[in-house]
Protein backbone atom coordinates (compact mmCIF):
# COMPACT_ATOMS: atom_id res chain seq x y z
CA UNK A 1 0.00 0.00 0.00
CA UNK A 2 1.13 3.67 -0.62
CA UNK A 3 1.37 6.15 1.57
CA UNK A 4 -2.20 7.98 1.05
CA UNK A 5 -3.97 4.45 0.99
CA UNK A 6 -1.82 3.31 3.90
CA UNK A 7 -2.73 6.90 5.58
CA UNK A 8 -6.73 6.39 4.60
CA UNK A 9 -6.84 2.83 5.85
CA UNK A 10 -6.21 3.64 9.29
CA UNK A 11 -8.37 6.80 9.25
CA UNK A 12 -10.92 4.12 8.44
CA UNK A 13 -10.20 1.89 11.07
CA UNK A 14 -9.98 4.47 13.44
CA UNK A 15 -13.19 6.08 12.92
CA UNK A 16 -15.27 2.61 12.81
CA UNK A 17 -13.44 2.28 16.04
CA UNK A 18 -14.62 5.88 16.98
CA UNK A 19 -18.00 4.89 15.68
CA UNK A 20 -18.97 1.47 17.78
CA UNK A 21 -17.88 3.11 21.03
CA UNK A 22 -20.25 5.73 20.39
CA UNK A 23 -23.29 3.10 19.29
CA UNK A 24 -21.95 1.09 22.22
CA UNK A 25 -21.72 3.86 24.93
CA UNK A 26 -24.95 5.75 23.43
CA UNK A 27 -26.97 2.02 23.65
CA UNK A 28 -25.57 1.22 27.07
CA UNK A 29 -26.49 4.94 28.31
CA UNK A 30 -30.23 4.56 26.15
CA UNK A 31 -31.35 1.47 27.44
CA UNK A 32 -29.55 -0.34 30.38
CA UNK A 33 -28.72 2.04 33.03
CA UNK A 34 -31.07 4.07 34.90
CA UNK A 35 -31.72 7.60 34.58
CA UNK A 36 -31.30 10.63 37.56
CA UNK A 37 -30.30 10.10 41.50
CA UNK A 38 -33.69 9.28 43.27
CA UNK A 39 -32.98 5.28 41.76
CA UNK A 40 -30.98 4.36 45.00
CA UNK A 41 -28.37 2.36 42.31
CA UNK A 42 -25.06 4.68 43.31
CA UNK A 43 -22.77 2.86 41.06
CA UNK A 44 -24.85 2.54 37.78
CA UNK A 45 -25.56 6.37 38.19
CA UNK A 46 -21.71 6.84 38.23
CA UNK A 47 -21.29 4.44 35.64
CA UNK A 48 -23.87 6.23 33.54
CA UNK A 49 -21.63 9.64 34.19
CA UNK A 50 -18.84 8.01 32.84
CA UNK A 51 -20.25 6.95 30.04
CA UNK A 52 -21.43 9.74 29.00
CA UNK A 53 -18.12 11.44 29.58
CA UNK A 54 -16.66 8.90 27.55
CA UNK A 55 -19.40 9.17 25.06
CA UNK A 56 -18.72 13.23 24.46
CA UNK A 57 -14.98 12.70 24.19
CA UNK A 58 -15.57 9.79 21.65
CA UNK A 59 -18.00 11.64 19.50
CA UNK A 60 -15.34 15.04 19.61
CA UNK A 61 -12.61 12.50 18.54
CA UNK A 62 -14.74 10.85 15.92
CA UNK A 63 -15.77 14.33 14.19
CA UNK A 64 -12.13 15.31 13.96
CA UNK A 65 -10.95 11.64 12.75
CA UNK A 66 -13.98 12.56 9.53
CA UNK A 67 -12.78 15.70 8.40
CA UNK A 68 -9.55 14.25 8.36
CA UNK A 69 -11.23 11.41 6.20
CA UNK A 70 -12.56 14.20 4.13
CA UNK A 71 -9.26 16.22 3.83
CA UNK A 72 -7.80 13.11 2.39
CA UNK A 73 -10.84 12.66 0.28
CA UNK A 74 -10.54 16.21 -0.84
CA UNK A 75 -9.45 15.98 -4.74
CA UNK A 76 -12.43 13.84 -5.00
CA UNK A 77 -14.99 16.10 -3.07
CA UNK A 78 -13.44 18.63 -5.52
CA UNK A 79 -14.19 16.51 -8.53
CA UNK A 80 -17.67 15.51 -7.17
CA UNK A 81 -18.43 19.06 -6.88
CA UNK A 82 -17.66 20.16 -10.49
CA UNK A 83 -19.15 17.27 -11.97
CA UNK A 84 -22.40 18.34 -9.92
CA UNK A 85 -22.20 21.86 -10.98
CA UNK A 86 -21.73 20.92 -14.74
CA UNK A 87 -25.08 18.87 -15.16
CA UNK A 88 -27.00 22.33 -13.32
Amino acid sequence: MGGKQSRLWIVNVISFFLFSLLSVTGLINWLLLPRGYGSGAGFLVSLRHSLVTMHEWTALLFIIVIGVHIWLHWTYVKKSLDRYREKR
